[in-house]
């Protein structure tokens, strides 16, 4: 089987913020599953406005140009893992407004999640990302991986606890594989229609 392309999105885009230290992380873990091609798409790297325009309206040409190269990597992609910490019971505007920016490149693909944070390690915020993706006629696997005080958590850039974390992401990447093989090849046999 062709390997499945997985984009890890970081999701938050907070000065200090931990998300690029466990995408990288995670990104060695798919490199070792040997299923999977891997990229990580910052989206501190893609300065989507607050703003969108007027329903038939057009965006600034340079809004536009940085929108079409976020979509052409996410279009690229067979899966999605997305890595949010939690800000106040839910997941960043960043990562929002960027979902909201991107809007078919989700649909009938599958995405996983890390979430990281306090005591909760980001989990509420993981609960409101699946509704969204629901919308968006994407597929949530129901495995994820949470980092809770993810401030001890890491050491460096491996997480303290190897084993268990690295037979956590294995398990995710598992049930990925799976729907990203499937929903793959349903794609390619007829394209997937809202």
């Amino acid at each position: 089987m062709t390997p499945l392309h997985l984009a890890i999105v970081v999701g938050s885009v907070r000065d200090g913020r931990v998300g690029p230290t466990i995408a990288e992380w995670f990104a060695g873990e798919v490199a070792a599953h040997t299923a999977f091609t891997v990229e990580i798409l910052d989206l501190l790297e893609y300065p989507l406005p607050l703003v969108m325009p007027a329903p038939g309206e057009s965006a600034a040409p340079e809004t536009v140009s940085v929108r079409d190269a976020l979509a052409m990597r996410l279009a690229a992609a067979d899966a999605y893992v997305i890595v949010t910490p939690e800000y106040n019971h839910t997941f960043p505007a960043a990562l929002k407004n960027a979902i909201d920016w991107i809007y078919e490149e989700w649909a009938a693909k599958p995405t996983g999640f890390i979430s990281y944070g306090g005591m909760s390690g980001g989990l509420r915020a993981v609960e409101h990302l699946r509704h969204v993706f629901a919308e968006l006629h994407g597929v949530t696997v129901r495995e994820s991986l949470s980092f809770h005080k993810v401030w001890q958590q890491f050491d460096g850039v491996q997480p303290r606890d190897r084993e268990e974390t690295a037979l956590a992401a294995k398990t995710m990447l598992d049930r990925l594989l799976w729907w990203g093989g499937a929903l793959r090849d349903a794609r390619s046999k007829s394209p997937y229609e809202r």
